[in-house]
C-alpha cells in the first residue's frame, strides 16, 4: 500500500515515554503542519466549520507485530487481550487513529496550520489524512467499552523544584500529562526517580500512592 504524507504534527511529545494512551485526555497543544502540495489552502476549505477532527497517522517508529495478543496497561500489564481488542501501538500495520479538537486555523509564512488539542501523537509523526468529525455519524448510541469502562484515575501533581522562567502554558501541558501517570503499569516504587522528556526539557519525578512530585526540570543540552 502506498500513500502520501499530507502533514506532520508538532508538539512537546518529543519522546514516546509520557505520551497518553488515549487522545483527548491532556491539555497538550499540537500543530498540524502541511507538507508539499498539501500546503494549498484549498485542501482545508470549509474545515473551519467543524469542532473536531480525525487524524490518520503513521507510527514514525516501527510498531508492527505479528503477535495476536498484547498486554494492555489498563489491566496492569498482566493479562493478554487480542490486539484488535486494544489500542496498543503494536499492530499488524503501523497506522494510528486519533480524535482531536480543532482550536484554530492559523496563517503562517509556511502556509496554513491547524492548532489542535488532545493529540496522543509523538512530535514529527507523519499525518496520512485529516477528516472532519461528524456528530450524527461518529457519536454512537449506548456505547460499551469492554474492559476500559472508566477514564484513568488522575494523580495529584506537586512541584518541588524551581519553576522560574518556565512558561505557564508549558506547566499546564506538563501537569495534564503527569496527572495521567506516565509510568509503566507494573511500576510502583515510591523511591524510584523517573525521567520524562517533554519539549526541550527533562522532567524528573517520583510517585507515592496518588501523588506525583516533580523534583527537577532541566533544559536538555544540545
Amino acid at each position: 500500500m502506498q500513500y502520501k504524507i499530507v502533514a506532520k504534527i508538532r508538539n512537546n511529545f518529543t519522546d514516546k515515554f509520557g505520551i497518553p494512551r488515549q487522545s483527548g485526555l491532556t491539555d497538550v497543544l499540537s500543530r498540524i503542519v502541511f507538507e508539499g502540495e498539501f500546503k494549498n489552502p484549498d485542501y482545508i476549505k470549509g474545515l473551519e466549520g467543524f469542532s473536531h477532527l480525525w487524524l490518520i497517522w503513521e507510527f514514525s517508529n516501527s510498531h508492527e507485530t505479528n503477535s495476536p495478543t498484547v498486554r494492555p496497561p489498563r489491566l496492569g500489564g498482566n493479562q493478554k487481550m487480542g490486539v484488535f481488542a486494544t489500542r496498543s501501538p503494536y499492530r499488524p500495520n503501523p497506522i494510528g487513529l486519533t480524535l482531536v479538537k480543532l482550536l484554530d486555523i492559523k496563517d503562517t509564512p509556511q502556509g496554513k496550520e491547524l492548532l489542535v488539542l488532545g493529540a496522543d501523537i509523538m512530535d514529527g509523526t507523519p499525518i496520512i489524512d485529516v477528516k472532519p468529525f461528524i456528530e450524527y455519524a461518529d457519536t454512537p448510541v449506548d456505547p460499551v467499552s469492554g474492559f476500559a469502562k472508566e477514564a484513568p484515575k488522575r494523580l495529584k501533581v506537586d512541584y518541588k523544584c524551581d519553576l522560574t522562567g518556565l512558561d505557564q502554558n508549558y506547566i499546564k501541558e506538563l501537569t495534564s500529562v503527569l496527572k495521567l501517570d506516565p509510568r509503566p503499569a507494573y511500576h510502583d516504587d515510591p523511591t524510584r526517580r523517573y525521567g520524562l522528556t517533554f519539549g526541550d526539557k527533562n522532567v524528573i519525578f517520583t510517585v507515592l500512592e496518588d501523588s506525583l512530585t516533580v523534583r527537577e526540570i532541566t533544559k536538555i543540552k544540545n
